[in-house]
C-alpha cells in the first residue's frame, strides 16, 4: 500500500494547481486524477493576486503568451428599464496596476498545468478513480477503480459539485438554480479591443465580452434556457450578427467561431470547506454563475490557504485538525463573494423597482465617487486589499490637500 502526506482528488484546474502548488511546497502528493477531456472551451479571467500566485508557482510565464490583460472592465446597463445606470469605467491604472488580471483559455492553462505535473517530483499521478475513501482520525484511506490502495495524512476534495470525498465525511450543501443559461463562445471583431472587457447589465443576466490575443474576445451570454437553445440553433452567421447588434458594434464587425457551448446555472455552497483531515477546494464546496470573474479566483484563494497550512513548516507531520483550521479560514471569503453573486444576479432579474433603484444608485456611486470606486476595485482584486488600503487613501488624500 502506497502512503502519502497528501491525496487531491480531481484533476480539474482547482486540483491540478492545488497539486502543483503543495508538491512545491515540499509535501508528498499524490494526485488522483483521470484525463480531462478537452472539450471545454470556456476562457477564465484571472485577477492580480492569482496571477502573482501562478507566477510564484513558476507557471505564468508559460501561460501568458496564450493571455490577454484585462486594462479596463466596463459596466453598461443594457436594459430597456425605467431606472438606468450610468456607464461605470474601472482602470487598472487608478489602482497602480498594469492589469486587473488577464484572460486566457481553459485549455491553455490546463496544458502548462498537465507539463507541470508530469516534472514535479513530489507528485505521483494517478489516472484511475477514487473508488472507495474511508475517513479516520488519523488517516484517508482510498481504494481506486483499478484497485490500488492508498493512504494519506490529509485529502483534498477537488473532485467537483458531486464530490465523493464531501459525501464520504457527510458534509451537506445548499444549492439553488437559477431561471437562466449561459452561452459561451468566442469570437473575431474587426476592431481592436484595447484590453477592454465590457459588462453589459441586461434583463436576463450580464453579457460579458472578454478580451483574448488579437482582435478577438470571449463571451459569456446569460440568458433564458429558451432565449439560449434557440440562439444555439441559429447558423454560426446569423448568431455572428446578433453578437454584433447586442454589442452595439463596439467591436465593429464580428465572426463567431465554431463550439459554441450552453451551460445551466445553478449554485452551492458546501456548509462546510473542510473536517479532520479532510479539505474541499473548487466546485466541491463551492459554485455560482459566471458573474464578476470570481469562479477560479475564489478557488485559487482556497490552494493558497492550504498553501499557506501545509506548507509552513512541511517537515512536520500535518496536524488532524487541518481540516477544520482550513474552514475557518475560507468561511467569510466564500460566503461574502457567493452572496454578493447572488444578490447582483438576482438585481438583474428582478422587477421589483426599489431592487432596480438600488442597482442604479450604486453603480451611479462606483462611476461618480473615485474614492469608492477604488476600494470596489482593490476588493474585487483581492479580497480585503480595498480595506487595508483606506487609511494610505485618506493619508495621501490630506497630504494633497496640505501642498
Amino acid at each position: 500500500m502506497k502512503t502519502f502526506e497528501v491525496a487531491v482528488i480531481g484533476g480539474g484546474l482547482a486540483g491540478m494547481i492545488a497539486a502543483v502548488a503543495l508538491g512545491r511546497g515540499g509535501r508528498d502528493v499524490a494526485l488522483i486524477a483521470p484525463s480531462a477531456p478537452r472539450e471545454d472551451r470556456r476562457t477564465t479571467a484571472l485577477m492580480d493576486q492569482s496571477i502573482r500566485f501562478l507566477d510564484r508557482l513558476t507557471l505564468w510565464d508559460r501561460l501568458k503568451p496564450a493571455a490577454a490583460p484585462l486594462a479596463t472592465m466596463r459596466i453598461i446597463d443594457g436594459t430597456n428599464r425605467l431606472l438606468r445606470a450610468p456607464t461605470a469605467t474601472f482602470r487598472s491604472a487608478e489602482v497602480g496596476l498594469e492589469a486587473f488580471g488577464y484572460n486566457f483559455p481553459n485549455s491553455a492553462l490546463m496544458d502548462v498545468l498537465e507539463a507541470a505535473v508530469a516534472t514535479e517530483g513530489n507528485i505521483s499521478r494517478f489516472t484511475a478513480f477514487a473508488d472507495a475513501i474511508e475517513v479516520s482520525a488519523d488517516r484517508v484511506a482510498i481504494t481506486l477503480s483499478d484497485g490500488d490502495t492508498m493512504v494519506a495524512d490529509f485529502a483534498i476534495g477537488a473532485d467537483g459539485r458531486k464530490s465523493k470525498l464531501r459525501e464520504t465525511v457527510g458534509i451537506d450543501t445548499r444549492n439553488w438554480s437559477y431561471p437562466q443559461s449561459a452561452m459561451v463562445l468566442n469570437f473575431v471583431h474587426s476592431l481592436p479591443h484595447e484590453s477592454i472587457s465590457t459588462e453589459f447589465h441586461t434583463e436576463s443576466g450580464p453579457f460579458t465580452q472578454v478580451p483574448l490575443p488579437g482582435k478577438r474576445s470571449s463571451l459569456v451570454w446569460v440568458q433564458s434556457p429558451s432565449d439560449a437553445r434557440a440562439r444555439s440553433e441559429l447558423s454560426l452567421g446569423e448568431l455572428s450578427n446578433v453578437v454584433e447588434e447586442r454589442m452595439q458594434s463596439l467591436l465593429g464587425k464580428v465572426a463567431v467561431e465554431e463550439g459554441v457551448q450552453i451551460w445551466p446555472l445553478s449554485s452551492m455552497m458546501a456548509h462546510r470547506s473542510g473536517k479532520g483531515r479532510v479539505a474541499l477546494i473548487g466546485e466541491a464546496a463551492h459554485v455560482f454563475p459566471p458573474i464578476g470573474a470570481q469562479g477560479l479566483n475564489l478557488s485559487l484563494r482556497d490552494v493558497m490557504a492550504l498553501t499557506d497550512i501545509l506548507c509552513a513548516r512541511p517537515e512536520l507531520p500535518i496536524a488532524a485538525d487541518t481540516g477544520n483550521q482550513f474552514d475557518r479560514k475560507r468561511r467569510a471569503d466564500i460566503m461574502t463573494r457567493t452572496a454578493s453573486v447572488d444578490v447582483l444576479n438576482r438585481s438583474l432579474l428582478s422587477d421589483f423597482l426599489p431592487m432596480q433603484v438600488l442597482r442604479a444608485a450604486g453603480l451611479h456611486i462606483l462611476a461618480a465617487v473615485p474614492p469608492f470606486r477604488s476600494i470596489v476595485m482593490r476588493e474585487g482584486i483581492e479580497p480585503g486589499r480595498g480595506f487595508r488600503d483606506i487609511p494610505a487613501a485618506i493619508r495621501e488624500r490630506l497630504g494633497r490637500k496640505k501642498a
